[in-house]
């Protein structure tokens, strides 16, 4: 499984616990995923319904740690339970289709946090106004 496929799993199971977590694939440009879509049959949203705000909030009230999830893609994965290493977010940063220097690990990480965000929201989960950009 994708690591981006992991998040949206680990975010739908905390959102609807019984139903199953579906397929999903990045799609952090919306132009490109409604490009990719066949205009007649829309593809359904795998986040429809899910609160992200509300659902990584209980996530960092469950971890026990101060966790900035809303900026911080390091605080994000490990809201999550998702491996943070470096060489895990590298891993999700060639993915994403990054293409600057991963060995630049600050501009990396600002870029993959507004990445997942914005993928998450092209999945149909519901962001908060300021993380919606």
């Amino acid at each position: 499984m994708s690591i981006f496929g992991d998040i949206v799993h680990k975010l739908f199971g905390k959102a609807k616990p019984d139903q199953p977590a579906p397929a999903v694939e990045p799609t952090p440009d919306p132009a490109a995923a409604q490009a990719a879509a066949p205009a007649a049959t829309p593809a359904p949203a795998p986040l429809a319904d899910v609160d992200v705000a509300v659902v990584m909030d209980q996530f960092v009230s469950e971890s026990g740690q101060t966790l900035n999830w809303r900026t911080s893609i390091v605080d994000t994965l490990k809201a999550l339970g998702v491996d943070s290493s470096l060489e895990h977010r590298k891993e999700l940063a060639r993915e994403l289709k990054y293409t600057g220097d991963t060995n630049d690990s600050a501009s990396m990480n600002i870029w993959l946090h507004k990445q997942v965000m914005v993928a998450l929201a092209a999945n149909g989960g519901k962001l908060p106004p300021d993380l919606a950009n």
